[in-house]
């Protein structure tokens, strides 16, 4: 699962142009700490590259007000939900690390080191109502992981982003791929 992640530009360059990016098309996403709900910015298929844009972070659930934020990787061509975004609208998160939990509710932020470096989690997204929404991958938990929670989210590089967004059978091989080792910072409880 991955409750919350980090969308800052003024802390990552590489953010910063992808930040630059959504407000040239008129987006404008959320900045510092993203909670599910908040309009973020994703990489989206474009008609000859990938753009820039901002969405809902979030399908609507079962009941009224609830949010479908994750999906898992390994089921997510199987699950009504989730199989037609996965296979004709996937989508990237940029972030600068992500948030979890652990059973006694310490929160911990996850990133490749303890800088904020980039970190892209794999997506897919659908419309509702006619506003389009997204939700992010989880995956089974790597050595990094573990001792904090069950799952994390499904990592891409930034040289596999056009892969995932264009390319059927590398999306399909890739949600079974060994996600790369990552540093934990603990926070303050919230």
């Amino acid at each position: 699962m991955c409750g919350r992640f980090m969308f800052e530009p003024k802390e990552n360059p590489e953010i910063e142009r992808i930040y630059q990016l959504a407000l040239d098309d008129g987006f404008d996403p959320k900045t510092g700490e993203i909670f599910p709900t908040d309009e973020t910015a994703l990489i989206v298929a474009g008609d000859t590259q990938v753009r820039v844009v901002t969405m809902k972070w979030g399908f609507p659930g079962f009941k009224s007000g609830q949010s479908i934020i994750n999906a898992r990787s390994e089921t997510a061509y199987q699950k009504p939900m989730f199989a037609q975004s996965i296979r004709q609208r996937r989508c990237v998160y940029p972030t600068t690390g992500f948030f979890e939990w652990n059973k006694g509710r310490q929160k911990f932020r996850f990133n490749y080191g303890s800088t904020a470096d980039t970190l892209f989690i794999a997506g897919c997204y659908n419309l509702f109502d006619g506003s389009p929404q997204s939700v992010l991958f989880t995956t089974k938990p790597n050595e990094s992981m573990i001792q904090i929670h069950d799952r994390m989210p499904l990592i891409l590089s930034k040289k596999q982003i056009n892969a995932w967004i264009y390319d059927d059978d590398f999306a399909q091989q890739f949600i079974s791929s060994t996600m790369p080792q990552l540093t934990s910072t603990a926070v303050n409880k919230d």
